[in-house]
């Protein structure tokens, strides 16, 4: 099971990244960039001295190439807490127009030019300079392919070694963002993979358009590669539009967040220990989610079922609350029907919490049947409802209420093993059990 670390909420991750770009970077991130571009200048150096190419390095092709690329460069698509541009369309033609070796180091220089504007207008903190030339890795790799496999003038029977070229592409940049985002935040490669997937499904569909200009700006001429601005330009109207969709997304998930934490403060007022047992009750809900390695989705309504739960009881006299001593049966009643209230409060809230509620409604429901207010059994209650059950019992034991004392610790961990498979989900009970004892 993936740990804590590897469930990152992509939202989060957009929200963290937006953030932090106008941000002066922490000493933390200026060494690793830092080391970063010094070996990306290294390695880029080394190349253009030791190995040579059957082209000079001719101004025109290069200032058509780097304009170009400074262009394609303002097509930013986000993705995750960074964002990745189409150069794909003009990295395939420097590789066969500029001297070979060079073309990691034009490629620097070009990134450098585009993002002056994010400097200079306060998008991106000029202090994360420095990170451009870690981010110029991905030219590392089909350079050096070209290179070594002989490839530099450009032919379609070659393809195998372009095709090898873009996977190499892929690889350098997977593993210099990889091991840099491990560095600086602690989040593991196998997470950053899934992120960055869609990135490379772009630059793989963009390669080929590249391999054509190139063969057109062989025989025509470099301006051919002005061509692709067109589809550039296309390609930056989609980015901001998927930008747009972005923020409005953000707006909306932090629309619901603050609805949730608002009723979440409501049942607070309404009752203290009803509140603050909610806010364990997520404490110890979001431990068993990432020990049982829930996606970003399930996660979030795990944290707002937890926050939630009790919700209904806002419904529910306080007098049944707060008694101090055995429910009647009518009692019982009343108090049962408090889940079903939780879902209808949310269901008229709607998006997101109408979904939580359906697990908030079910948080009182038992793996054997036996729970209310449906008499649902095992996989028939959602995974969400099934640790929230669990970890609102564990939560419940181990704190004092009005009519008894708090359980020892070990007394609550005997009894939730005792209950795995009757009230709770075995899976859950044991995750729980695994990490209650730092909850006690």
């Amino acid at each position: 099971m993936p740990p804590a670390s590897e469930t990152v909420d992509v939202e989060r991750l957009f929200a963290r990244g937006r953030a932090r770009a106008p941000i002066a970077p922490s000493l933390r991130e200026v060494g690793v960039e830092g080391i970063a571009g010094i070996a990306f200048l290294a390695v880029s150096l080394t190349m253009a001295i030791v190995f040579s190419s059957p082209r000079s390095l001719d101004p025109y092709p290069l200032a058509v190439l780097v304009g170009a690329y400074v262009i394609v460069c303002r097509a930013k698509f986000d993705f995750a807490d960074g964002y990745t541009v189409p150069t794909e369309l003009v990295l395939v033609p420097m590789l066969f127009l500029l001297p070979t070796p060079l073309v990691p180091l034009v490629v620097s220089f070009s990134w450098a030019l585009g993002r002056l504007a994010d400097y200079a207008s306060g998008a991106t903190s000029v202090r994360r300079a420095l990170q451009v030339f870690g981010d110029c890795w991905h030219a590392v790799g089909p350079a050096l392919v070209v290179v070594v496999a002989g490839a530099q003038v450009f032919a379609w029977d070659r393809w195998p070694v372009y095709l090898l070229a873009l996977l190499a592409q892929f690889g350098f940049d997977l593993a210099s963002t990889a091991l840099r985002i491990w560095l600086i935040e602690g989040i593991v490669p196998r997470l950053e993979l899934r992120q960055i997937a869609p990135v490379y499904a772009l630059d793989g569909a963009l390669a080929p358009v590249g391999l054509i200009v190139t063969s057109a700006a062989i025989g025509l001429g470099p301006w051919v590669c002005l061509l692709v601005l067109p589809l550039a330009a296309v390609l930056a109207v989609l980015s901001r539009e998927r930008q747009r969709r972005i923020d409005q997304a953000l707006e909306l998930s932090e629309a619901y967040q603050g609805t949730a934490m608002l009723l979440g403060d409501v049942v607070e007022a309404d009752d203290a220990y009803t509140g603050s047992h909610s806010r364990g009750v997520v404490e110890l809900s979001l431990a068993v989610a990432d020990r049982l390695g829930l996606d970003s989705r399930q996660r979030r309504n795990v944290e707002f079922a937890a926050l939630l739960h009790d919700v209904g009881k806002i419904a529910v006299p306080k007098e049944i609350i707060n008694k101090a001593g055995p429910l009647d049966e009518e009692e019982w009643r009343l108090m049962h029907r408090h889940t079903i209230e939780g879902e209808t409060m949310l269901k008229r809230v709607g998006g997101v919490l109408a979904d939580v509620g359906r697990i908030v409604r079910s948080s009182h429901e038992h793996y054997d049947g036996s729970g209310y207010p449906d008499g649902l059994a095992g996989e028939e209650i959602p995974i969400e409802a099934r640790i929230v059950t669990c970890c609102d019992a564990f939560s419940a034991m181990t704190t004092t209420r009005s009519y008894r004392k708090a359980m020892p610790l070990e007394e609550a961990l005997a009894e939730l093993r005792a209950c795995a498979g009757t009230q709770f989900d075995p899976s859950v009970a044991e995750a729980l059990g695994d990490i209650g004892g730092g909850f006690g």
